[in-house]
């Protein structure tokens, strides 16, 4: 259980240096570190495909594509907008809810007991597979074939039509 609340704590610190980052490409660094330390909690709770997932999706390709977008448009303070009184009052407040929530929540830590599982292979893929191609085949196949017309109508309607007139 040391590991599972080092991971917790590693998390929390990245989450908070997502916000607190003066430079935007940092933030998202450290997003990648918090979704990093994600993957490694999914892990340790035996949960390998939402790991998997998290790891390919997130990891690799959301906060890759933030990445490059951050890195192609051009941050200077002098083109920055100035914030109106309105908003840094709607951020003061905001703030505050949030410093109001923190603050339940953390009362109640240590109240309650880790959950254990009784089945020690709930989150394997196997199993996964298992009730999804039993249970659920026909939902299954039936998105996969909307997903392919959905790709063969993005592609229609991606190329023009070259007509050339006489």
């Amino acid at each position: 259980m040391s590991i599972f609340y080092f991971i917790a704590i590693l998390s929390i610190l990245f989450a908070v240096l997502v916000i607190s980052a003066k430079n935007p490409v940092h933030s998202i660094l450290y997003l990648i570190l918090t979704f990093f330390t994600f993957t490694v909690q999914y892990v340790l709770l035996n949960a390998q495909f939402l790991a998997v997932v998290n790891f390919i999706v997130y990891l690799g390709a959301i906060l890759v594509l933030f990445l490059y977008t951050l890195m192609l448009i051009n941050l200077n303070k002098d083109s920055e907008p100035m914030k109106s009184t309105m908003v840094k009052i709607a951020a003061v407040l905001g703030g505050g809810c949030l410093m109001v929530v923190v603050i339940a929540a953390l009362k109640a830590v240590g109240v309650s007991q880790p959950v254990l599982l009784k089945d020690p292979s709930l989150g394997l893929v196997k199993n996964l597979g298992k009730v999804l191609f039993n249970e659920f085949l026909l939902p299954f196949e039936v998105s996969s074939l909307l997903l392919l017309s959905a790709m063969v109508g993005a592609v229609l309607l991606a190329t023009k039509d070259k007509k050339t007139t006489v």
